[in-house]
């Protein structure tokens, strides 16, 4: 496996918990250190972390420079070059797992930030303790712990400027919103936004479960597309209708549909008036003979 490296507290008292874990586990344990190159200095802040890496005893470690786009934003930017680069050191090394030292100040952090984008209860289940390859095992963990747990080994974590910059929404999330938080509402608000997360993506992932148990049923493939009968749509609750809709879409065309768009085409089956065919980035719907029939739509 491999431990996610940034030098910082969180990561670095994961690494050494990592180190300590890992032979009890039978399982080998390294370090990637991704420089993003967005910083002055950013080269040494990544050679200083590779060599706390190898003080603690993790091997191999590896330290990748990345080129950070445009596309999204510099946030979203950065996050997408370095998912690559640790995507690509985890086949390099045949690793099982990558390990994130996300807290649960970030999953706090993550729920806020998602009630804000109005984007769903998907956005408020925050980040899930294991993903594919990538794992968070300290989404139950403070970050004053993470900062604790260094100050004990006598490690010296590096602390990120952007970490402070305000210029940030998720910055000022940390040090604004959520003190503010705690101030006027009392302690505990983020370990509640961590537990609504989880109990969110519990909820989730059974309705998303349940969607595909029902599409499997329902859904008829065919050359041109995809359709789904109108009748069972309509039978089903909002909340599973609209997953049915979503899931088709995203089986068939790899559309990831908005929920304006998804709610959209529930009105087909629920809203019904003979309106003609919705055209969608990427995807056609209309309702034909009782079925709501997906087609490509090459605009």
């Amino acid at each position: 496996m491999l431990v996610a490296l940034s030098g910082g507290a969180d990561s670095l008292a994961l690494a050494a918990a990592t180190v300590f874990e890992a032979p009890r586990a039978g399982l080998r344990a390294g370090a990637v250190i991704v420089d993003h190159g967005l910083q002055e200095g950013s080269a040494d802040v990544a050679a200083h972390a590779a060599r706390q890496a190898t003080a603690l005893g993790l091997d191999p470690v590896i330290v990748r420079r990345v080129v950070v786009g445009t596309d999204g934003g510099p946030e979203a930017a950065a996050r997408a070059a370095r998912y690559a680069a640790l995507d690509d050191a985890a086949a390099e090394t045949g690793a099982v797992a990558v390990l994130l030292g996300h807290t649960l100040d970030d999953q706090a952090e993550t729920v806020l930030l998602g009630l804000a984008r109005g984007s769903g209860a998907a956005s408020l289940q925050g980040m899930a303790a294991r993903a594919g390859l990538y794992a968070r095992p300290m989404l139950g963990i403070r970050r004053s712990q993470t900062e604790q747990a260094c100050a004990d080994a006598g490690i010296e974590p590096w602390n990120d400027p952007q970490n402070v910059d305000e210029a940030f929404t998720r910055v000022r999330v940390r040090t604004t919103v959520l003190p503010m938080l705690e101030r006027e509402l009392g302690p505990g608000i983020a370990e509640a936004l961590a537990r609504t997360a989880e109990q969110l993506r519990e909820d989730g992932d059974a309705l998303d479960h349940f969607a595909e148990e029902i599409a499997e049923e329902l859904a008829d493939i065919a050359e041109a597309g995809i359709s789904l009968p109108v009748r069972a749509l309509e039978a089903n609750p909002p909340a599973l209708r609209q997953r049915l809709i979503r899931l088709a879409v995203a089986s068939e065309f790899h559309v990831s549909l908005s929920r304006a768009h998804t709610l959209e085409v529930a009105r087909l089956v629920t809203d019904w008036h003979g309106q003609g065919a919705i055209d969608l980035p990427g995807v056609r719907v209309e309702r034909r003979a009782g079925l709501l029939v997906f087609s490509a739509n090459p605009r």
